[in-house]
């Protein structure tokens, strides 16, 4: 007996390949459909395996996505490292730089922070998917402290805006509110650099 559904035009994954199969294409259905569209059943059938398999890896939809969350975090953290060292050593400008790293990664990934902070997820109180959120949030904190936020209520409030504001060109942009036609991915991480960097000037003025 196999796992096969029949998917049609489906790859089955290699023997033991299923979980890290399940985990590579929940990002995929995240970037097309976000957290409302996302379906264990829809996996399934993209990966040609019956709506029982993923349930002989993860015991619910939930913990499905908690791995998932831990690793957009985890890439979120690392993406965000990078670009604030590619920034230079303008503490604004590093702070400014995340906006467009979140951008990016949204873009490629579909996991951003509703993912990543999920209210579905928290009942499940995950020791992985609350570490990977602690160092996401410590990361951006300790840039907003080097950027001259050093009350840690206030420093919350600006990473809020900072990240209404990234999500939400993220969210304008998929939606075509932006421009006629989709800008690619870097036209607006810049965009939201940009406007990053304004909100971070003149939170200092």
């Amino acid at each position: 007996m196999t796992d096969a559904a029949g998917g049609a035009g489906s790859e089955r994954p290699a023997r033991g390949q299923l979980r890290s199969a399940l985990i590579a294409e929940s990002f995929v259905l995240l970037s097309e459909t976000g957290l409302a569209g996302f379906s264990v059943a829809e996996l399934a059938r993209r990966l040609g395996v019956s709506t029982a398999a993923p349930y002989r890896h993860f015991p619910n939809r939930d913990a499905l996505l908690a791995v998932v969350a831990t690793q957009s975090a985890d890439e979120l953290t690392r993406s965000m490292e990078a670009a604030a060292q590619a920034a230079g050593p303008g503490p604004v400008d590093r702070l400014a730089a995340t906006a467009g790293a979140y951008v990016r990664h949204v873009s490629d990934r579909g996991a951003g922070l509703d993912v990543i902070f999920a209210r579905e997820l928290r009942p499940l109180r995950d020791a992985d998917v609350a570490r990977a959120g602690r160092d996401l949030m410590a990361l951006l904190l300790d840039l907003a402290r080097q950027a001259g936020h050093t009350d840690p209520s206030r420093a919350l409030l600006l990473l809020e805006q900072l990240f209404v504001l990234a999500h939400g060109y993220v969210t304008l942009d998929t939606e075509g509110f932006l421009t006629r036609s989709r800008l690619s991915p870097e036209d607006v991480a810049t965009r939201a650099t940009r406007a990053a960097t304004a909100l971070l000037r003149g939170n200092a003025t």
